[in-house]
């Protein structure tokens, strides 16, 4: 039986590369694509994959949040994040949002089959080019028990707020996209603002593009 794969990325090219090439191989089959993480999550609902394979940074909900989101309502799909981060920080946080792989996309290629192969056997997969440093000081320093990240300090639908606050969303339209009243996205902007004592919007679009909550452009 074929590995259902699902795959999401918000440039068209990428999408398009990796389903071609996933599906030269006869045990791997794409069963369904999108642009954006929030839309990733609705359709890996409907379609059930059993693997993930699904960029960092994408608009409306980044890669590391919806990982999050698919690996609480189905914690038996596998995700593998695809990136063009190599930082620990952004590898930590995808490891601590339930992510089983991380892939450099400068260095993918066959890599992403084995590597979709690999997780569905219940093996974590962190691409050839992390150096042994980067995950020598995952092990010392990451281990669950220690949050230096200042993202750490944010809920769930707290860094959901502050991504769409970022892209250009008004209270009223990520009210709509997350179906809570404006006064609950107030209080949420007005509180993540605090946790991360920055005060102004220029300086939190900043922030979350260092991050790789949201693309630069």
């Amino acid at each position: 039986m074929s590995i259902k794969v699902f795959l999401a990325d918000d440039h068209a090219v990428v999408r398009d590369g990796l389903n071609a090439l996933l599906n030269t191989q006869s045990d791997l089959t794409v069963i369904g694509a999108a642009a954006d993480g929030r839309e990733a999550v609705r359709q890996v609902s409907d379609l059930q994959p059993d693997v993930v394979v699904m960029d960092v940074t994408m608009p409306e909900l980044n890669g590391i949040e919806a990982a999050y989101q698919i690996r609480q309502n189905w914690p038996q799909m596998k995700v593998i994040m695809l990136s063009m981060h190599a930082s620990t920080e952004h590898i930590v946080r995808a490891l601590q949002a339930g992510a089983c792989g991380y892939l450099l996309k400068d260095s993918a290629g066959m890599e992403v089959a084995e590597a979709v192969r690999s997780v569905v056997t219940g093996r974590r997969y962190l691409s050839q080019k992390i150096s042994d440093k980067v995950i020598d000081e995952y092990v010392r320093h990451y281990d669950g028990r220690i949050t230096c990240n200042p993202l750490d300090r944010l809920s769930p639908r707290e860094r959901e707020t502050l991504q769409l606050v970022v892209e250009g969303h008004s209270s009223a339209e990520i009210a709509e996209i997350l179906f809570l009243s404006p006064k609950t996205i107030e209080t949420y902007r007005s509180r993540l603002m605090q946790k991360l004592g920055i005060n102004d919007i220029p300086a939190l679009v900043k922030f979350a593009i260092q991050q790789g909550l949201t693309p630069a452009d």
